[in-house]
């Protein structure tokens, strides 16, 4: 069973709906969610905010911690994950903002940099992942991470709990 899968039958088993926002991954979660059959008892849908205009506009991520941190931030996706699961009344939603490649990398952040934010009904909680692939590597591996994510949190994972941000 594909991780994806996993999290589909324990989103189900719950009873939870599942929203994404997505930057660097480009609808890849999204993507990969609606490949399982039946996905749409659990997926209510996702946004794909690739530009600091549109995490604004339909995300409610604040200029101000844009232009403070970053896209690529632990404030960002945080906000990210809050404004994906409020806009679509979902239980649970991922966000995802990384630095996929060749270019865009710079000091402090380099190529492969990316962070991962969940906001749930008892919290956030954000990760920062490291890869070293090419473009579509860290693409794939940035969407295999925040399905990680997700499963860590519906199998209430005990190292979660050390990530639980107010």
């Amino acid at each position: 069973m594909s991780i994806e899968e996993q999290v589909g039958a324990l989103l189900r088993q719950k009873n939870y709906l599942l929203a994404t926002a997505e930057s660097c991954t480009g609808g890849l979660l999204g993507h990969r969610i609606t490949d399982i059959p039946g996905s749409s008892v659990y997926y209510v849908g996702g946004v794909v905010a690739y530009a600091y205009e549109a995490k604004v506009a339909l995300l409610h991520v604040s200029w101000d911690t844009l232009q403070q941190h970053g896209a690529v931030s632990r404030e960002t996706v945080l906000e990210m994950a809050q404004g994906a699961r409020k806009a679509l009344n979902a239980t649970l939603a991922i966000s995802v903002s990384g630095i996929a490649g060749p270019g865009g990398g710079m000091p402090g952040k380099p190529v492969g940099t990316t962070w991962f934010g969940l906001a749930a009904p008892e919290g956030v909680w954000a990760r920062v992942h490291q890869f070293e692939g090419d473009r579509v590597q860290n693409k794939q591996s940035s969407a295999q991470a925040a399905f990680q994510f997700l499963l860590d949190y519906l199998q209430a994972s005990p190292h979660l709990e050390a990530d639980l941000r107010p």
